[in-house]
């Protein structure tokens, strides 16, 4: 059974659940959502949000969001009013927002602002017309077994294989959707947020896979992300707004299957001199990863925007990671960047242990600093299969301690499983 509904408020301990064999479609009336500015279901010039999100909670304890069910945020359907009534779906004005410098307004699927200990269980969130979970501010956030999708088989055919002249361009509205023309679809997003804990949970999505964001006090601290299956998406993130402050994150027992998507990324950390911080203590362990073309990307120049908020990526530790290879980009491209600007120097601390990539290795990409660039590797105990390629440059800042030793490879050989047997609207 299917409920149409328009934007929710979730009460303190108050949960909303969503039953098996149920689905709780957003409207397509952008006028529903609208917050009062106007713009709502288009892309404007301004950058001032006019969307509500489809369910709210705002400073709230003890609520959440549980069940078998789905909450469906319908991002391929034709809108109902304004100015794109007919013609457009949020998804189009996305795509062609990006492509002409404007600013898409489409509202979230979930936003969580302030408040503490809120829960996702089980349920599945898919074709948000945006975001699809943000926190901001809240202690004590629970995310176990949901699945995140977008697009799924409602707008798309299986395997992502939408006929030629159907995808969005600049100017016509689509009548099929991939991954890649589903624009800033993130999956999990938490910001200024502790106590966080996303586990046994599948996303695959057009956007960031998880975007730890930190644009203000208290920062984001103490984030677990265990037991987790990614597919297509841009990664596991951090940032790109750091300026807040990132510390204590544990991502485990990770698989990341990207399907060879041009703007696939795999474990991220990105930031600029806009929106830099402080990022310490990051903690990968136990990662399987293959059809990805950017592997490991920390880039503190991940715009070229002027500022004063200058980022700085310490303590990271990569454990047990096995890449097994992708047919279109080989072993991937990587990017290891500190920090340098007007004679400051934020080095990238990062150690390596036991990172292995099977069959043809990696490669740096190609960057105006050099790449890798301030970076002070630590190698080992374990194997880096790829160490031979990094050399200590006194004019790159590239400086390295410990060596490689010996050891088995994370072990993958059941680590990756199909979408499609654990949400059945999923095209792969």
């Amino acid at each position: 059974s299917g409920f149409l509904s328009g934007p929710i408020k979730l009460k303190s301990g108050v949960t909303l659940w969503i039953d098996t064999g149920v689905t709780l479609f957003a409207s397509r009336n952008p006028a529903d959502f609208d917050n009062g500015v106007g713009t709502c279901g288009t892309a404007t010039v301004s950058n001032i949000k006019s969307c509500n999100p489809l369910i709210l909670a705002k400073s709230t304890a003890g609520s959440g969001i549980v069940g078998d069910g789905i909450i469906d945020g319908r991002g391929g359907s034709l809108l109902t009013s304004g100015p794109n009534a007919g013609a457009r779906t949020w998804w189009d004005i996305a795509y062609q927002n990006k492509t002409s410098g404007l600013n898409q307004q489409n509202p979230r699927l979930v936003q969580v602002t302030k408040g503490s200990g809120f829960t996702l269980y089980r349920i599945t969130l898919q074709n948000s017309p945006n975001f699809h979970v943000v926190t901001e501010t809240v202690s004590g956030v629970t995310a176990w077994s949901i699945k995140v999708l977008s697009p799924s088989l409602a707008y798309t055919k299986t395997g992502y294989a939408c006929p030629k002249g159907t995808t969005p361009d600049a100017i016509t509205p689509a009548t099929c959707f991939t991954p890649d023309t589903v624009k800033n679809t993130d999956g999990f997003d938490p910001g200024q947020s502790s106590n966080v804990l996303l586990a046994n949970s599948y996303i695959s999505t057009g956007d960031d896979h998880v975007a730890i964001k930190s644009s203000a006090a208290p920062g984001s601290k103490n984030l677990m992300f265990a037991h987790n299956h990614f597919y297509y998406g841009h990664g596991m993130s951090i940032g790109s707004e750091t300026n807040g402050g990132v510390q204590n994150v544990a991502v485990t027992d990770l698989t990341m299957d990207g399907y060879d998507s041009p703007n696939g990324a795999g474990l991220r950390i990105k930031s600029d001199a806009a929106s830099g911080g402080s990022v310490n203590g990051v903690q990968y362990s136990q990662v399987c990863m293959r059809n990805v073309r950017q592997p490991l990307v920390f880039d503190p120049f991940y715009s070229s925007v002027n500022g004063s908020l200058y980022p700085r990526f310490t303590g990271i530790v990569l454990s047990g990671f096995h890449y097994l290879g992708s047919a279109k980009y080989d072993g991937g491209l990587l990017t290891f960047s500190g920090f340098a600007k007007s004679g400051l120097v934020n080095p990238l601390d990062i150690r390596l242990d036991n990172v292995v990539f099977d069959g043809a290795q990696p490669t740096f990409a190609k960057t105006s600093r050099g790449n890798p660039f301030d970076t002070r590797f630590a190698m080992g105990p374990g194997p880096v299969s790829f160490s031979n390629s990094i050399v200590t440059s006194s004019a790159n800042g590239v400086s390295i301690s410990g060596s490689p030793g010996n050891a088995a490879p994370a072990d993958c050989g059941a680590a990756f499983v199909p979408l499609s047997t654990v949400v059945p609207g999923s095209a792969i």
